[in-house]
Formats: C-alpha cells, structure tokens, sequence
C-alpha cells in the first residue's frame, strides 16, 4: 500500500502524524510520502517537501503568497504522476488541499480528507467539490458529518483524534517536579500559535498582559515551543519583555494539568486545553481586510471551536481589537482568583469533550485509509 500525504501546518503534521503510525501498525509494509514536518517524518513519513515556510493565514495573505502556492501544486502534482500512489490523504489546510484533491482526482488516485472543509461554518459551495473529488470524508465532528450527508458526500463520523492524543503522562506531582514549578502561585499557559504570523500578531500582548499579572501577583508563565517555530524567534520576542517565560519543548498536555489557566490562538490549541479541562482565553487577529471579509462569508456565532461544539460561549474570545493586555489580563483573572467562575468554566469545558464522540478516531482514519487505498470504499 502507498499512501500520500499532504498536510499543511503543525496540527496537521501533529493529525497526520498518528495516523501514519496506525497505519503502520496495520500495514507494517506501507509506503508513505507527503507534504508535512518532523512529526511526520519521525511516524515514517518520507517528506518530499517540509511546511515549515507555509504558515500563511489569511485572505490578503494567501493571495500574496499565490505563485508560491501554484509552484507547489505543480511540484506535488509531479509526484504523483512518478509514485501513483494508491490514495492521497489530504489533512485540513482546505485551501491548498481542495485545490490537491482536484488534482488527484484528475489522477484517477482516490482521495480521503481527513479534519475536512468546514462547509458547516463556511465555504458551503465546498460540498459539492468535495462530492466530486474526494472518495470518502472522515468527519471529525457528528455536525459536520450532517453537513456533508446534506451534499451527499460519502462520509464517516470517525469521532474526534485529540480524544486519543490529548492525555497527560505524567502524575500532577511529577510534571511539577519535571517543569520545576513553585508550590506557591499560579500558573498560567501561553500558546501563541504555531505560525510566524500569529506570533507577530499575538505574543507580544500576552507578554505584555503577563507583565501587567507579575506585578500583581506570583504568577508563573509557560509557552509550549510549536516545532514549526525556531527557538530564537521566541526568545527573540520574549527579550523585549521583562517577564520571565519558560519555554517548554514537550510534554505539553503533563504540563497543562499542572496549570491554573491559559491565553492561546485559536484554533486546535483551545480545542486541546478544554479536553484538558483547563479554563482558557482565546485570541483571535487577523488584517483587518482578512477580518472583514471573513465577516461577510462565515456563518457562526463563535470562533472558537469549544464554543462552537457546546452552542455557547464556554470560553472568553477576544477578537481583532479587543485583543489587548488589558483585556487579557481581565479575562484571566476570574479563573485564576474567582473558584465559582472557574469551576463552571471546568464543567462546561467537560461537557464539550462528552459531545465529541469515542476514542479510537486515528485507528478508525488508519483502516478507512486502507479501505479506499484497496479501492473497497
């Protein structure tokens, strides 16, 4: 069996990444090659070409970045016409990965999309391309999978993978020995993003509403290093602070059950902290342009995906403007200081991993993955 893949940005790599590994485990012969990062390649991948440069968001950003986009299309076009894989897995990243499918399509390769368009939020028109040039979605979502039956895509609801990838390691007692945590204080997460540009845009006003927090308080900060970002870009943005950050390489989810709340981007990041049950505050900022436009064609009350699944707002968002240290400060502290806010935050936040399904998301992808690639789908 020979499986590509193409994956766009770090939670893709991360999605991608497990389920290459169960597909070993099922096919301990399997050839796999692909876009994607280290992840990847460690679970086996051979990496014909590595996303570390692609971490574009945006409309303004994404027509910018065009040319280079056509270059790669055309290049991994070219690999499937010399490897003839027996199925490409596209994994999220729609923009680029719908454009893929089609060339697959055209191919003959059968084609799974795997954490798929969200026709359910936007991009409605999606459906019907997905009907014609992907063989099988596997939904990640039971919402999202009604929205693609609408469309009469051939769909699976597979439950969602953070389910089997979202757990801690360690005891609470060894992940604070391991991070070498005060037993005083409070202990706060910052997950800026796993993009250049969401650095740029959102860890300076978390640093600066952590500076605000130090002088009030003993308050702890901690930024889990996404591997598509260098060392020396945070340290970089971080000198310009006086707050101490400790940078962490691994073991992120050990060190989410030893903290008291985190400020992240959104996106998969605020999704990982609710399965964690750790009351977070979300950022979201984009050109205004992009803002804007986004505005006119995105049909959802909420940005944040433990929002969006429970049909509340579960979690603070701060969105464009609002994203300011002052406004993450004050979002912060009731879940640091206030027990009742946060222990109804804790329960909601349990409520939103009940909605989404069983474990065993990645195995399921693994065998459905298999199954088209044996053109039995």
């Amino acid at each position: 069996m020979k499986v590509m893949f193409s994956a766009g940005e770090a939670s893709g790599d991360t999605h991608a990444a497990k389920v290459a590994s169960a597909l070993t485990a099922l096919d301990p012969t399997v050839t796999m090659f692909g876009m994607g990062g280290q992840l990847m390649a460690q679970a086996g991948v051979n990496i014909v070409y590595d996303i570390k440069n692609l971490g574009i968001i945006g409309f303004v950003e994404i027509i910018q970045a065009l040319p280079k986009f056509f270059k790669l299309r055309a290049y991994l076009r070219q690999i499937m016409i010399d490897q003839r894989p027996d199925v490409l897995v596209c994994v999220d990243y729609p923009g680029f990965n719908m454009k893929l499918a089609k060339v697959a399509h055209d191919l003959g390769i059968p084609v799974v999309y795997y954490i798929a368009p969200t026709i359910w939020a936007w991009h409605k028109s999606r459906g019907k391309d997905i009907k014609k040039y992907v063989t099988k979605v596997a939904s990640i979502f039971p919402f999202e999978a009604k929205a693609y039956e609408e469309f009469h895509c051939d769909v699976e609801f597979v439950g969602h993978p953070l389910l089997d990838i979202v757990k801690p390691t360690m005891t609470k007692e060894r992940a604070k020995q391991y991070f070498s945590v005060s037993p005083t204080g409070k202990r706060v997460l910052l997950m800026p993003g796993s993009r250049k540009q969401e650095i740029m845009n959102l860890l300076p006003p978390m640093l600066k509403a952590a500076e605000t927090m130090a002088d009030q308080g003993e308050v702890s900060f901690f930024l889990p290093r996404a591997h598509t970002i260098s060392l020396e870009k945070l340290e970089h943005v971080i000198s310009q602070y006086t707050v101490p950050i400790q940078i962490t390489e691994e073991y992120t989810y050990d060190l989410m059950q030893i903290c008291d709340a985190c400020v992240a981007a959104s996106g998969t990041a605020t999704l990982e902290t609710a399965l964690m049950g750790l009351p977070t505050v979300l950022l979201y900022r984009l050109s205004p342009i992009t803002y804007g436009i986004g505005k006119l064609v995105v049909n959802v009350q909420f940005v944040g995906l433990p929002n969006i699944i429970a049909g509340t707002s579960v979690i603070p968002e701060l969105l464009q403007q609002d994203v300011t240290p002052d406004n993450i400060s004050k979002a912060l502290q009731p879940m640091l200081y206030d027990d009742v806010y946060r222990t109804h935050m804790i329960e909601e936040l349990h409520r939103v991993r009940s909605l989404l399904g069983q474990e065993g998301a990645v195995n399921r992808v693994a065998q459905l993955i298999s199954t088209v690639a044996r053109g039995e789908a």
